[in-house]
């Protein structure tokens, strides 16, 4: 269930906009009202189980970075949206910028995405991806956008 963002996963198309979904869908009800460092540690929390949880699906099932995994897509949407204020235009900002940069793995996402295997690579360039979001969700708030 937790690799699978909760079933959000096995979705037949874009299983990873699914999962971010979901994922935004968390955030909204459970993870906005914290402070950044309690949403920090939430997000490390979920990588490191992730790391841990892929890496074990990989050796029982034999599966790498399977489209149905998108505990990644949490941890990473999480990122995107650290700092983000709890207001509708901001929360599709920090989906819009994390799918982008997931889906286009600058460097050195995909690097990450590429060359690093097991559990770690499962979640390592989705985090990279929502790294790359915050940043751009700090200069829009910056620009007063947000």
């Amino acid at each position: 269930m937790l690799l699978t963002g909760f079933g959000s996963g096995l979705a037949p198309r874009a299983p990873g906009t699914a999962g971010s979904v979901v994922a935004v869908l968390f955030w909204w009800w459970a993870l906005s009202g914290l402070g950044v460092i309690a949403q920090g540690l939430v997000i490390l929390g979920v990588f490191l189980l992730g790391i841990w949880l892929a890496e074990r699906a990989s050796k029982r099932f034999g599966v790498g970075d399977d489209p149905a995994i998108v505990i990644d897509e949490f941890a990473g949407q999480w990122l995107a949206l650290l700092c983000a204020p709890a207001s509708p235009v901001a929360v599709l900002a920090g989906f819009v910028l994390f799918r982008l940069f997931d889906i286009a793995k600058p460097w050195p996402v995909s690097v990450a995405d590429q060359r690093v295997r097991g559990g770690l690579g499962v979640m390592l360039d989705d985090l990279l991806a929502g790294a790359y979001a915050l940043g751009g969700m700090l200069l829009l708030r910056a620009a007063g956008w947000l």
